[in-house]
């Protein structure tokens, strides 16, 4: 059975933070050093795309006029060989102004048009066909609002940024086996290994993709409350070498800088706007259906969010 609701409330700057506070915890203690290390990461990190700007903005976003924005986080399982999927996708609206963030998580099965194709099919094979450009501009037309960022963190490379910051402890509300091993329900410390296994279970969970992807959040919540305490001090070399081994983004440092600067109150009001469908099969395949209601009023949401109306 499949579920329409997900129940993890995860805080937008436990997701963008990956990039922001982790990245820049205690640089001031390790000054030159950990600035090195940290730009160099950052450099890694950063991998533009060919479009300056969203098509549905007429300029360009300015994070140091504390303006609106938005980012499309995407946990993609690469495989060898393989382009890969994305698995989890997550879109995140924030102002400053109002110092609230909206949350919204995509079901990968959902049904849209691709765009660039031009023939309908589930939302997370727009990566597959086109990477990050072509999945930035199906989000955009399905949600009808701009994105501006996007961050794509490779779940099959995650464990090593797990197993960085010395593993993570979750809170597992369902007892199953997964890859050999078994994961009780109640609080379990995970390495790398295992945090992976755990966060890819999806047949046994009667809420389907919408648990797996709770899980894979809780790994991402983990891996910053571990990277921002001051036991991981030591290991910065080593959790920066993972994250710019694993983390790919089109924002650049000084950006990072700013959303730091001049947004970080926008965390502490996080709203969870939850996508209502009914899950059905065309053709014999598997798709999750967004009434063109229940999308209006979802885009009706964010672009007052955006102050685009």
């Amino acid at each position: 059975m499949r579920s329409n609701k997900s129940k993890k409330r995860p805080a937008w700057l436990k997701v963008i933070g990956i990039t922001i506070l982790v990245l820049l915890v205690a640089v001031g203690g390790y000054a030159f050093y950990v600035y090195n290390s940290l730009t160099n990461a950052v450099n890694t990190m950063h991998q533009p795309i060919e479009r300056e700007k969203s098509e549905k903005r007429s300029e360009p976003i300015t994070l140091d006029k504390k303006e609106p924005f938005s980012v499309l986080m995407m946990g993609v399982d690469e495989r060898e060989g393989d382009r890969g999927r994305s698995d989890t996708l997550i879109v995140l609206t924030v102002n400053p102004q109002t110092k609230t963030t909206k949350m919204l998580s995509i079901p990968r099965d959902t049904r849209t048009e691709i765009i660039g194709k031009g023939f309908d099919d589930k939302i997370n094979h727009a990566y597959a066909f086109g990477g990050v450009e072509m999945s930035m501009d199906t989000v955009e037309n399905f949600l009808d609002i701009p994105i501006d960022y996007y961050m794509q963190i490779n779940m099959e490379g995650f464990q090593d940024i797990v197993d960085a910051v010395g593993g993570v402890t979750v809170n597992n509300d369902l007892d199953f086996n997964y890859g050999g091993e078994h994961f009780p329900k109640g609080e379990i410390l995970l390495n790398g290994e295992k945090a992976l296994k755990y966060s890819r279970m999806r047949y046994e969970d009667p809420r389907g993709d919408f648990g797996r992807q709770s899980r894979q959040r809780q790994i991402i919540q983990g891996v910053i409350s571990k990277g921002a305490s001051f036991s991981t001090l030591t290991k910065f070399d080593e959790i920066f070498e993972a994250l710019g081994k694993n983390i790919k983004t089109n924002m650049k440092f000084d950006e990072m800088v700013d959303i730091q600067s001049n947004y970080k109150d926008a965390g502490k009001s996080i709203q969870q706007m939850e996508m209502n469908g009914n899950g059905t099969k065309i053709d014999g395949v598997y798709y999750y259906i967004v009434s063109e209601e229940e999308k209006q009023k979802l885009q009706q949401a964010l672009k007052e969010h955006l102050e685009m109306e």
